[in-house]
């Protein structure tokens, strides 16, 4: 791919993206989903303006790395442990929930029980973007309600990283294995990052604070280089980027760098949406349409039910567990990434990719409508719901 092309590529994305979201204001949807259309609409199984997604699809994966080193610049460490151990029971608990009502529809359907408990797997995850996009930033960073999610979101990445590894047929190991791997993985960077925080970066930050310049340049490498790290150990880009984060945000200076870096992070967000749109081949699923209608409607209402049920059960306000569970009710990108390993690994046929594909992105859409309509966000059309 040459630099004109994606100069071209860039420009009509953008450019398309400014009409379409004027367009979607005007008529009070939400403007993310106007990102999706677009894609839809330019793809390859649209007009084909863009023939192919994947190169947008890999640049736009920046935006979820930011998203999640931001996240990880406003918590506190000592707090989120105590928030794992509140929430990972309740996260597998209703996984599990899901990959049986998934299951039992695909089975009804006539696919084999393999296929229904891997389809099972790639939906029982919510989307990170999507949950963290439209929760306000004060929500999210400063109250329970935001903790609570963040923390769920997490437990789901680290359950994604160990079930895509052995789906893919990356490591024979046992899964007894495998999990206190991962686990033990994840232990060790953590330690490192804490401690090359604290001897090195946050006493470049005290000396050179006064150069707001260098202290982009350096979160913003420290960010890339910890993502690359748990790339390389077998983890995910997000989860090393999240650590970044974490390890920094004791720092007063992270407040500094997370405004710096908003503006960076919503424009490879708005790439990432488009290319889903794109790579979206809704000429492919009309087999599967039926069942993806039920399953997405089923889905959509059992895991804001599970959710909420899970978050009362653990001591949870009802209206706060209520919330979370509507703010948690999609399906995720992580299963597009499922069904692309299952497929490529002959666990699933390309038909069974295509029902995930359908269903992930009705509950990209139908959910992103009913947390706009229902609950505070920062693209919400009335004032009243509106909060940055």
């Amino acid at each position: 791919m040459n630099l004109d092309n994606i100069i071209f590529e860039l420009a009509i994305i953008f450019a398309g993206t400014s009409v379409l979201a004027t367009i979607f204001i005007y008529l009070k949807q939400p403007i993310m989903l106007s990102y999706i259309a677009l894609g839809i609409l330019l793809g390859p199984w649209g007009f084909g303006v863009i023939k192919n997604a994947d190169h947008i699809e890999k640049i736009s994966h920046f935006g979820i790395i930011l998203l999640l080193f931001l996240l990880g610049l406003h918590l506190q460490p000592k707090k989120l442990v105590g928030l794992f151990k509140k929430t990972s029971l309740l996260t597998i608990l209703t996984s599990l929930v899901f990959i049986s009502v998934t299951v039992a529809i695909t089975s009804i359907a006539g696919f084999s029980l393999i296929e229904g408990i891997i389809c099972g797997g790639a939906l029982m995850f919510s989307s990170t973007v999507i949950s963290l996009k439209l929760i306000p930033t004060t929500t999210l960073h400063h109250k329970r309600k935001g903790e609570l999610m963040t923390s769920v979101l997490l437990v789901q990445d680290i359950l994604a990283i160990v079930m895509i590894l052995f789906i893919s047929g990356d490591s024979q190991a046992n899964p007894y294995v495998l999990v206190p791997l991962i686990l033990g993985k994840v232990t060790l960077i953590i330690a490192v990052a804490f401690i090359v925080v604290n001897v090195t970066i946050l006493k470049l930050f005290e000396k050179f604070d006064f150069i707001q310049e260098y202290i982009f340049i350096v979160a913003l490498g420290w960010c890339l280089a910890l993502a690359e790290i748990a790339s390389l150990m077998g983890l995910s880009y997000e989860l090393g980027a999240f650590i970044a984060g974490l390890s920094i945000a004791s720092s007063p200076i992270a407040w500094v760098i997370a405004d710096k870096l908003k503006s960076l992070r919503e424009f490879f967000l708005i790439l990432f949406f488009f290319a889903i749109g794109a790579k979206f081949n809704y000429l492919a699923t009309k087999e599967v349409l039926v069942t993806g209608i039920i399953l997405s409607v089923v889905l959509l209402v059992v895991k804001p039910l599970a959710f909420r049920i899970g978050f009362c059960k653990n001591g949870e306000d009802l209206e706060v567990s209520k919330e979370l569970g509507f703010r948690l009710g999609q399906a995720s990108e992580f299963s597009l990434l499922f069904s692309v390993a299952a497929v490529t690994a002959g666990r699933i046929s390309l038909e069974m990719s295509y029902l995930i594909q359908l269903v992930t992105i009705i509950t990209f859409v139908i959910s992103t409508y009913m947390v706009v309509r229902w609950y505070p966000t920062p693209i919400s059309m009335s004032q009243g719901k509106r909060a940055d």
